[in-house]
């Protein structure tokens, strides 16, 4: 057997598969960390949006984290400025919605961001702040902060705090047909697929 032509033969199938699978997850110059999973798929699209986007609206734009990177939990976290009614308004009445889109994620091509087959996802609940000192506020402090960095350097005079949303309803559009049905728990319970394609090949 020649040694060197298996080899050869090797690299010449991961250089094709690499070829066909960059493309897909190289978007505008950024690296997503989870390829776009079927439309038809509605928990697992649901949780793939929440995991790549960074910032959504919840009455302003804001930016969130569900988790470290590929391992969220679906539930954003928030690190807000009480001077901010955004924040402060939650504590006279937590109802909120947070609304996400696929279009900053440069998944959407040329369609416009309001057409359907560029993902928006809605999810209504209750805006809580997060109990200090507990496990979970040291997790939503390690989901935003390395998400995003800049937000340790925020100043602590603007008394900066945790909150998460408690998700009662998902609202999702991502294709021709009405939005998806699709239950909190559904949600919350699926699991993203963590593997890329050429993982799938090679295991």
């Amino acid at each position: 057997m020649n040694t060197k032509g298996v080899l050869f033969d090797l690299y010449y199938v991961v250089f094709l598969v690499l070829l066909i699978t960059v493309p897909a997850n190289l978007v505008q110059g950024r690296l997503l960390s989870i390829p776009r999973p079927p439309p038809e798929n509605a928990a697992h699209f649901a949780r793939w949006l929440a995991s790549q986007c960074s910032w959504g609206v919840l009455r302003n734009v804001v930016s969130f984290s569900d988790g470290l990177p590929d391992k969220g939990l679906g539930i954003p976290y928030f690190y807000l400025t009480t001077l901010d009614p955004t924040a402060r308004n939650a504590f006279e009445d937590p109802r909120s919605s947070f609304t996400i889109s696929e279009y900053p994620l440069g998944t959407c091509g040329k369609r416009d961001p309001e057409s359907p087959a560029c993902a928006k996802m809605t999810l209504t609940g209750k805006l809580k702040l997060v109990d200090g000192n507990t496990d979970e506020a040291e997790f939503a402090q390690t989901a935003l902060f390395t998400k995003h960095p800049e937000m340790k350097d925020w100043p602590n005079g603007h008394q900066f705090q945790f909150f998460k949303l408690e998700i009662e309803d998902v609202f999702l559009v991502n294709w021709f047909g009405g939005h998806r049905a699709l239950t909190v728990e559904q949600y919350l319970q699926a699991e993203m697929n963590k593997l890329s394609f050429l993982e799938r090949i090679l295991l």
